[in-house]
């Protein structure tokens, strides 16, 4: 897997209906898709989120080998979780060998799970290529407000989340010029073994963290010659308006939520 492979964090720029959405109504309706993700328990029901996900993918204009590209780095987790999933679901047995047991059960169970994860981050994806770090910062911040009345850090917390999102492509890129130096001067880090692969990892870590706690610092100080001080009293260039079809999308998350719920619960 190489590193250009990580897509997280990366904003691709555009003037679609999606990208004009206010990034609250995005990160509700992400939430919602979610969670109805998490209530689908039916072929046709994850049939209706693979739409509607194909189809906001293409309303956003966002390649589809950006999210193809994206999901690479999970292939690993999504195939241990199939496996585990197909030998260690209990129910009617198709193959046997051994101890290994595949059961009918278990492979729809595996099928499942590998859609709703894969599902799951491309959605995630989607609503991060389509709203900068900026906007998804006030967005948060916005959604999280009510919980500044028990004097929980909303604006902190949202900023932290804003600038983790903005250095992850800042922080892979110099992982990659890093390894670009090393592998000049012989280092390998394709060959040998699990052991011998994280070993060569080690002269990497170390000017990684350098690099990341020097960025760090230069965000500090240019903070403080900002004169920055929290959330209270700040502007916005752009202030985060409702409009008629952020409501009509939430109102169809909301449904899509209790829909696919519903029909889990009574078996539609």
């Amino acid at each position: 897997m190489a590193l250009k492979d990580i897509t997280l964090g990366q904003y691709f720029p555009g003037n679609t209906i999606v990208h004009r959405l206010d990034p609250r109504t995005k990160l509700l309706f992400t939430i919602f898709y979610i969670v109805a993700l998490f209530l689908a328990d039916f072929l046709y029901t994850y049939a209706i989120l693979f739409i509607i996900l194909v189809v906001c993918i293409a309303v956003s204009r966002i390649r589809l080998s950006a999210i193809v590209k994206g999901l690479k780095p999970v292939v690993l987790i999504v195939v241990i979780t199939a496996v585990l999933n197909l030998f260690y679901t209990t129910g009617t047995p198709v193959w046997s060998f051994w101890v290994l047991t595949i059961t009918r059960e278990g492979i729809w169970t595996a099928f499942f799970m590998v859609v709703r994860i894969l599902m799951l981050i491309a959605s995630t994806f989607l609503l991060t290529y389509t709203t900068s770090p900026v906007m998804l910062t006030d967005g948060l911040e916005s959604l999280l407000g009510p919980l500044k009345k028990i004097r929980v850090p909303v604006h902190e917390l949202s900023m932290m989340m804003g600038i983790a999102l903005r250095f992850i492509p800042t922080l892979i890129e110099e992982t990659d010029k890093i390894m670009s130096a090393q592998r000049a001067r012989g280092a390998d880090f394709d060959t040998g073994n699990l052991m011998q692969r994280a070993k060569a990892l080690i002269p990497l870590l170390v000017p990684l963290f350098i690099s990341a706690f020097r960025r760090a610092d230069e965000l500090a100080i240019a903070m403080e010659c900002r004169c920055y001080h929290g959330g209270e009293g700040r502007t916005r260039l752009k202030e985060l308006r409702y409009r008629p079809v952020d409501a009509a999308c939430i109102i169809a998350g909301l449904l899509l939520c209790v829909g696919i719920g519903f029909m889990g619960h009574y078996g539609l």
